[in-house]
């Protein structure tokens, strides 16, 4: 289940950024996480009182296929903090080798550190299930990656990112043991889940059962909240799916810019494009179908398993179509509001649209609208000027749309308050990421303070910001970590 293993041990740790808001929830000073004290924990060049520290033993289902053991392979988990919010565990990645590292260093570098902290703390503040980023630090090491996989391996600056969650059990740690039909320690392991996360359950005839179909639904919650945001995780392999439906692993992961059901972030992912946008859902259920194959000799109540697998494409429906209503301002259900949401599908995809500018902008349209009002509104939405073919095309949904706005009671300003509450107008693009990090790499790190500090409040209006409420530029297409990434950290 678990090796107990000691951080490797680094040349000069040295702290970028912390989380104060984490630091917090962890009962931790300002004054110690200023400290080299701190950022010697961070990295594992000092263990505090009590840790213990282990790598977890899981397998699981990588781009489809069966995988075998894995493990992790560069994260070393240090132990659990009591906290007014319960138990949270903290777990280092990067701090070196473990039993699961596969001949691999376990080291991680700024680069994919970056990311790791922006995105973790950003998806929090957008509402979405996630783990959380304690600490930033870099550790004096020099670590070689090839970041495209092509050859040209170069040295990185090392560095350490300390996640924090409830739990880091994932979907592979039930199915490394039912593949060894090892029964009995897939019974402990699952006990132990329900007895500390699911404590509700633990007297039920049925528990497994119903643990299964609650670890269904908060994954199922967790998907509705990436397609919301425009999310996408790049690797959603059943070992980096949380048995608590929260966010883990920030790999190639990436923002939609222009909509494209059909994107994915990583090029590992190419050419079947598994892990696109538009298919995080279907792999959902085909990873919950994957955890229900582990934990059925626990559950040997084979219509009952396929009934909650199947369940997940329908509570998927019903919550995404609510989502939609909520994204686009409408509160009373019609009828008419599926063929509404599958023609603005059509309408997104009809030209290159940014999927965040283009719903923040909606909330500005309404019923009375003229065509000349909604061109101006959406136009900073769309790559390219909105003009004949286009402009008639696009504004044939708005006219209905008009006419479903004229049915709500909702007064423009309370609509507008509505919808942008869960329509961001700040998201991490990739780009973004990558300036920071560039920055980050000649040892400036104010870039990167400013994005923690603007992603704490997506949804809010900050007119110094501006700036970043733009479409993502021409330059950062084709760049390397703006548009598609390698897993390679």
């Amino acid at each position: 289940m678990l090796s107990y293993v000691m951080p490797k041990g680094m040349v000069q740790p040295q702290l970028i950024i912390y989380s104060k808001e984490v630091a917090d929830d962890l009962l931790l000073s300002p004054a110690f996480c200023e400290s080299q004290a701190f950022a010697d924990v961070m990295t594992g060049n000092e263990l505090a009182e009590g840790s213990r520290p282990y790598a977890m033993c899981y397998g699981g289902h990588q781009f489809g296929h069966w995988a075998g053991q894995l493990g992790d392979g560069r994260a070393i988990n240090l132990g659990e903090i009591k906290t007014d919010n319960g138990l949270c565990h903290l777990q280092l990645k990067g701090a070196g080798p473990t039993p699961y590292s596969r001949s691999a260093d376990g080291l991680a570098v700024l680069r994919s550190s970056v990311r790791e902290f922006l995105c973790s703390e950003a998806m929090y503040h957008l509402g979405v299930p996630t783990t959380r980023a304690l600490s930033l630090t870099l550790t004096g090491e020099k670590v070689l990656r090839d970041v495209m996989y092509d050859g040209n391996a170069a040295y990185e600056k090392g560095a350490v990112v300390c996640r924090v969650a409830p739990s880091f059990i994932r979907f592979g740690n039930f199915e490394i043991f039912a593949s060894r039909n090892d029964t009995l320690t897939l019974k402990k392991q699952a006990d132990y889940t329900i007895s500390i996360h699911f404590s509700h359950l633990v007297d039920r005839e049925d528990k497994y059962l119903a643990w299964f179909s609650e670890v269904s639904e908060l994954t199922c919650d967790m998907i509705v909240h990436w397609q919301r945001v425009g999310f996408v995780h790049g690797v959603m392999n059943t070992d980096n799916m949380s048995i608590l439906g929260i966010t883990i692993d920030f790999g190639p992961y990436g923002w939609v810019d222009a909509y494209d059901p059909d994107w994915t972030p990583n090029t590992t992912d190419l050419p079947g494009k598994r892990y696109r946008f538009g298919n995080q859902p279907m792999i959902a259920q085909w990873n919950i179908l994957k955890l229900a194959n582990a934990i059925y000799p626990l559950a040997p109540e084979e219509d009952k398993l396929k009934d909650i697998v199947q369940q997940f494409k329908s509570r998927y429906t019903e919550k995404f179509h609510v989502m939609m209503m909520q994204k686009t301002g409408l509160y009373h259900k019609d009828p008419e509001d599926q063929h509404l949401f599958n023609h603005l599908e059509q309408v997104l995809r009809y030209t290159e649209t940014d999927m965040t500018i283009f719903f923040r902008q909606l909330a500005l349209v309404n019923h009375d609208s003229t065509d000349v009002d909604i061109i101006r509104i959406i136009h900073p939405a769309y790559y390219e000027p909105l003009s004949g073919d286009k402009s008639t095309y696009i504004l044939s949904w708005f006219h209905k749309y008009r006419e479903r706005l004229a049915k709500e009671k909702c007064n423009l300003n309370e609509r507008i308050q509505k919808m942008n509450a869960v329509n961001p107008k700040y998201v991490l693009r990739n780009y973004m990421a990558q300036l920071a990090i560039d920055e980050a790499d000649k040892g400036h790190y104010r870039l990167l303070n400013d994005l923690y500090t603007l992603l704490k409040k997506p949804y809010e209006e900050q007119p110094h910001n501006e700036k970043w409420y733009a479409r993502r530029p021409d330059w950062a297409r084709e760049k390397i970590g703006c548009s598609m990434l390698s897993c390679s950290s």
